[in-house]
């Protein structure tokens, strides 16, 4: 007979995760430093002519139609699922006390797209509920360290799971303060970093909320890989600026053969190049005087200088440089964003048909995963503590559904008998952005191709009433076989055929 033994220190140890990672090896310090300058970022995109459009529209798409609140299960509503909603909504609303909390995300976005990494400070109450949240504004002031030990049991829907946490500080004008990683249930002192047993509450360190792009500890940007490029369009559009505020090339060039310009003329040359410009330089002429390279002072004789002019402008720039350069470079920044023409300004090659094309794809590959990813966070990090069992906060979309192609769907459910008068309704009213209540009516449940038929069989091309009655009691009666209630399921076909018998009569 077999024996089974259950070791328990096991169970413990197997929740405790063992791997390393390459900051840990390289840093013997327990603050990280970031990979790249945060600063260097910012200038590039404060000079790039595609960064600004494409962080926008992350920005204006991801958050910009704002957060809302919906249930978890399309079930019927109960007063306790209203009271869940109705706080739940209170508790967004109230977020952030100096602006709308859909515009805090969207400068959390703004700061992540720009610098790979966005901070939010988390407030809480006594009952450790997250009341408040705020953006912290200069990103690159805050530092992290390593995931620390020792390992600290949190409360989880699990149970308790062990956890390392991080610390972070931020340090402005030789000032310094602490933040704990969001979830660490310890108190830290905001001016130490340490852990303390208790401390008062002025002096007890709020949470920190981070969110980041890929699995660098402070993230990395989307445009990494266009580093370069963008670096060289500012480059060109540099040297084109250079060109039209102070280059120019030589317009024409003078020739002279046998014979030398004298000093005077040479002079008046100069003078009259330097000024010739705006409305005062118009219609002015020069007069050059030349003289021959040998002694004599006279111009008779076989020997008389010749003057050329020979015109220089085919060599002249007559457009910006790097054009192509340019544009190759704006359109590989937009795909690392992912990002159409249609969301930075550029429209000339969309029609209707692409443009909605355009518009489902990016929706449906860029900016919806990123509305749930960061809706996660909410729910997971800022209201766990509430316990919310029926709602959840969710980013809103755009309405991009084609009526076209709605239009050309109706027709053909309703000719297969798969549409209905309320569905009919709640289809129309979505498309307003308004709510419908269904038709209490038994008729409002029976498909219209059905309804048809039942008249057109029944000769009664009236209102239909008694057809659609008919249709809606074998509904019923299916539904009375399928919970087993036989006694009701037999009444019911009582009553349907005496209603037959009576029309058949």
């Amino acid at each position: 007979m077999a024996r089974i033994r259950i070791i328990k220190e096991q169970v413990s140890k197997s929740a405790t995760p063992d791997n390393l990672d390459s900051q840990t090896a390289k840093n013997a310090d327990v603050w990280i430093t970031p990979a790249t300058i945060m600063a260097n970022l910012a200038v590039m995109k404060s000079q790039s002519s595609i960064l600004p459009q494409c962080i926008q529209a992350y920005k204006n798409n991801i958050a910009g139609f704002g957060i809302g609140v919906r249930y978890k299960f399309d079930v019927e509503e109960t007063p306790e699922m209203m009271a869940e909603y109705t706080r739940a909504v209170e508790i967004l609303d109230a977020l952030n006390l100096d602006m709308d909390t859909k515009e805090v995300f969207e400068d959390l976005i703004e700061a992540r797209e720009t610098f790979g990494i966005a901070y939010l400070e988390v407030l809480r109450n006594m009952q450790g509920e997250v009341i408040g949240i705020e953006f912290i504004k200069d990103t690159s002031s805050v530092n992290k360290s390593l995931p620390l030990l020792p390992f600290v049991d949190v409360e989880h829907k699990t149970g308790k799971r062990p956890r390392k946490f991080r610390k972070y500080r931020q340090q402005i004008g030789g000032k310094t303060i602490y933040f704990k990683e969001i979830g660490d249930p310890r108190i830290m002192d905001n001016t130490s970093g340490e852990y303390a047993s208790e401390l008062p509450l002025e002096k007890q360190a709020n949470e920190i909320l981070e969110f980041a792009i890929g699995t660098d500890p402070y993230g990395e940007v989307r445009w990494i890989g266009q580093v370069l490029g963008i670096d060289g369009s500012r480059k060109a559009e540099n040297l084109n600026n250079r060109y039209f505020k102070e280059g120019r090339h030589t317009p024409l060039m003078i020739l002279i053969k046998g014979g030398m310009l004298t000093d005077d003329s040479f002079d008046k040359l100069q003078e009259y190049i330097n000024g010739v410009k705006g409305e005062e330089g118009q219609h002015a002429f020069i007069v050059l005087e030349a003289a021959n390279s040998d002694s004599r002072t006279d111009l008779e004789g076989d020997n008389k200088p010749d003057l050329e002019i020979v015109k220089m402008a085919d060599i002249l720039q007559r457009d910006e440089l790097f054009q192509d350069y340019l544009d190759n470079n704006r359109r590989k920044v937009q795909s690392s964003f992912r990002l159409p023409d249609l969301y930075v300004g550029y429209t000339t090659d969309f029609n209707r048909a692409t443009a909605q094309t355009a518009r489902e794809v990016t929706e449906e590959q860029v900016f919806q995963p990123e509305r749930e990813s960061l809706a996660w966070a909410i729910n997971n990090k800022l209201l766990e503590g509430y316990g919310f069992q029926h709602v959840e906060a969710y980013f809103k979309s755009p309405n991009i559904t084609n009526p076209d192609d709605i239009m050309k769907i109706l027709s053909v459910t309703e000719r297969a008998g798969g549409l209905t008068p309320n569905k009919a309704r709640e289809i129309a009213f979505k498309l307003y952005g308004e709510d419908a209540e269904p038709y209490d009516e038994p008729w409002g449940d029976v498909p219209l191709a059905i309804a048809r038929a039942t008249r057109s069989s029944s000769g009664d091309e009236g209102d239909g009433a008694s057809g659609v009655f008919d249709v809606q009691l074998s509904h019923q009666i299916r539904k009375a076989v399928e919970n087993n209630d036989t006694e009701i399921a037999a009444v019911l076909k009582e009553i349907r055929l005496l209603l037959q018998e009576r029309e058949s009569a």
